[in-house]
């Protein structure tokens, strides 16, 4: 019985892992193929859309698997909830700690004010004005940003996986 359960809980991690991969494919083609082709802020917008479902499909996985082994008391019940969890519960992890302010701002980035500049040339460039500052997104910063989903998207599957 206890084995069926293993295997269970082990396809269940492998769909998830799945489909945080699936997930990371979608960005990867908005990064590297949409963007290279339209250079719209649109399409900024979206990759950093992928890229937040991605980093709350692997929270909850990882809270998830937290949870079943006992490590946690519960799983948390707000958004909020959650980073407090992933910063308490995985604060000696460099990978996701890096990612829990990207993952806050990239939820933040629908509600504040956005500039677009130069779309549809090479330096398209997103403004997001935030009332203590402001940050540009360019290519350069999301390149930044896909170097820190990547190596978070690593570790995840490192502790899936173990």
């Amino acid at each position: 019985m206890v084995s069926l359960r293993l295997a269970f809980a082990l396809k269940e991690w492998v769909y998830t892992i799945e489909e945080i991969i699936k997930e990371k494919t979608s960005a990867d083609h908005l990064l590297y193929v949409s963007l290279k082709y339209t250079k719209t802020c649109d399409v900024i917008l979206n990759l950093l859309a992928r890229w937040k479902s991605l980093i709350e499909i692997s929270f909850d996985a990882l809270l998830e698997q937290k949870v079943e082994a006992g490590k946690v008391p519960h799983a948390p019940e707000s958004p909020k909830q959650r980073i407090e969890f992933m910063k308490k519960y995985f604060k000696k992890s460099e990978e996701i700690q890096a990612v829990i302010p990207l993952y806050i701002f990239f939820k933040r980035v629908p509600d504040l004010n956005k500039t677009r500049e130069g779309e549809f040339r090479k330096n398209v460039n997103l403004k997001v004005i935030d009332p203590t500052k402001t940050t540009e997104i360019n290519m350069e910063k999301l390149g930044e940003y896909a170097e820190i989903v990547e190596e978070f998207i690593s570790k995840v599957k490192k502790i899936l996986t173990s």
